[in-house]
């Protein structure tokens, strides 16, 4: 195989499955486990490759509500709120948005009680001026992310 685009086959690979071994990635990549050990340490250095995580399905551990919520803030108490919202642990994603909102925050939750209990517990900051709360009826996707291109120059 030509090195040209092997970090991004290598990313490639590891979204596919990303317990893989060095071995195994070397065999499919046709190069030296030496090799993909370095790649590997530089993507990891260079931040391109930030962890190795397993992706967690929430509803098969009761986390059956899925809620996207919509924030107004002060902009002076932007990153506060946000840094709440962020050690929250169920908010699993957390964004400071241009437009109508200032932040856009998704959370899990067991049931609408739990998760009316906890929004209310966040949005009782004063410095939230206005909020939107919407309920997920039904998940398309979710945690996706997209093979790289050669282009793409990792």
């Amino acid at each position: 195989m030509a090195y040209e685009n092997l970090d991004e086959d290598l990313v490639n690979e590891l979204l596919g499955d990303g317990r893989a071994s060095l071995r195994s990635l070397a065999e499919k990549l046709d190069v030296s486990v030496t090799t993909v050990s370095n790649h590997l340490s530089d993507l990891e250095e260079e931040g391109v490759i930030e962890a190795y995580t397993p992706r967690v399905n929430y509803d098969a551990l009761g986390f059956d509500v899925t809620a996207v919520m919509q924030l107004k803030a002060e902009g002076s108490a932007l990153p506060e709120i946000t840094e709440t919202l962020k050690d929250h642990r169920q908010m699993i994603s957390v964004y400071e948005v241009t437009g109508d909102y200032d932040v856009i925050a998704i959370g899990k939750f067991k049931d609408t009680d739990d998760m009316n209990d906890q929004i209310k517990s966040l949005i009782t900051d004063p410095d939230i001026n206005q909020s939107n709360t919407s309920i997920v009826l039904n998940t398309v996707t979710e945690n996706e992310q997209f093979e790289l291109e050669p282009d793409d120059n990792v």
